[in-house]
């Protein structure tokens, strides 16, 4: 439907035609003919224009344009000038066409293909309110309850390998999921343990991508769980997405994007109850108090115990460091030579990050 009626909209109006969603996807594009320019060439190969060009194109206003903006050539970029048209249906804009304008494309022009505009324009929002239909069955799919699974698998047209990503959500903000690229589902109403998430469903190539996206358009936290085959084993790709944005919000080191994969330790840590958690943080008793001391000895035990490295990382002499590192032992009746000693203290100063 899409295809043919770009294909329409070029040969009457004799131009090269592209048609791409809000996020700067192509959906769509005729035969092009005559001169192109590398920013067309790039769109077309890749599928998707870049975060620079998005820019440079969003700078003339096109996304709240109520009608064609007109693109002029910019020499020194390489840029061919170009009519945008936004396709707006019901007052919000799902896409744009774009036209390679050598001088013909005036508004009596534009105005021959407006009922095509239209049609493009009914399409993209249908499809937007499919998708956002289709995003609601992510409770369930992500459900521990198989039969709910099963029939979120019946409702939905999935293929993987997928990968699931948690976003704790802002009351400040209200981010526009539709302008995602197809093939995304999201859910921004879902709650678990007392906190309202969004919940998002993507192709497993693209997981990093979309969650550091999303994750700006929030400012928050995000967690992107591991890649699964299909669709059915997406719950526990969301539960380790869950796990992953607990570990993204209390650790620094991990924020704002966190993936399941990078963990490390904090994947055995966030599978923890609070109160298990609690205990063995409790383990490193009143150095939790001193947070700079703290810091030294989990560097140094971040870094195996290597005395040199461990002062230059955090800027100290070396005898310095053994006078901390000493001052801790006293502290909390623990002797850092010891091996396990040495395991329980770093365990308990990560158990007190997640707290």
């Amino acid at each position: 439907m899409l295809q043919e009626t770009v294909d329409e909209i070029a040969a009457r109006l004799g131009a090269s035609a592209t048609l791409e969603d809000r996020s700067f996807q192509l959906l769509a594009y005729a035969a092009q003919s005559g001169d192109i320019d590398m920013v067309r060439q790039e769109s077309i190969l890749r599928r998707r224009a870049t975060a620079e060009v998005r820019a440079y194109f969003e700078g003339y206003g096109i996304a709240t344009a109520r009608g064609p903006v007109w693109i002029p050539a910019d020499a020194d970029l390489g840029v061919l000038a170009r009519v945008c048209v936004p396709l707006r249906h019901h007052e919000v804009t799902y896409g744009y066409l774009w036209l390679l304008d050598d001088g013909t494309l005036g508004a009596d022009a534009l105005a021959s293909v407006s009922d095509l505009v239209a049609r493009v324009a009914a399409v993209l929002a249908q499809e937007v309110h499919r998708r956002q239909d289709l995003g609601r069955n992510l409770r369930e799919l992500f459900s521990t309850d198989a039969e709910e699974r099963s029939w979120a698998l019946s409702e939905l047209d999935v293929r993987g390998p997928v990968a699931a990503i948690a976003v704790r959500s802002s009351p400040d903000r209200v981010a526009a999921l539709w302008t995602l690229p197809r093939g995304v589902l999201a859910d921004s109403a879902l709650t678990t343990q007392d906190q309202s998430l969004v919940a998002l469903l993507v192709p497993a190539g693209q997981a990093w991508e979309l969650a550091c996206r999303i994750q700006a358009m929030y400012g928050t936290a995000a967690g992107v769980g591991d890649a699964r085959p299909g669709p059915a084993q997406a719950w526990r790709s969301w539960r380790e997405a869950v796990q992953a944005l607990r570990a993204a919000d209390r650790v620094p080191t991990l924020a704002p994007v966190a993936t399941w994969s990078d963990l490390g330790v904090y994947r055995m840590l966030v599978r923890l109850p609070e109160a298990e958690l609690r205990e063995l943080a409790g383990e490193i008793g009143a150095l939790a108090e001193d947070p700079e001391l703290a810091r030294t000895v989990e560097g140094y035990l971040d870094r195996a115990g290597h005395v040199q490295e461990t002062a230059a990382a955090l800027g100290m002499h070396r005898q310095t460091l053994y006078y901390r590192l000493g001052k801790a032992e006293r502290l909390i009746g623990r002797d850092l030579a010891d091996g396990e000693d040495r395991l329980l203290i770093h365990l308990g100063l990560k158990a007190a990050r997640l707290l």
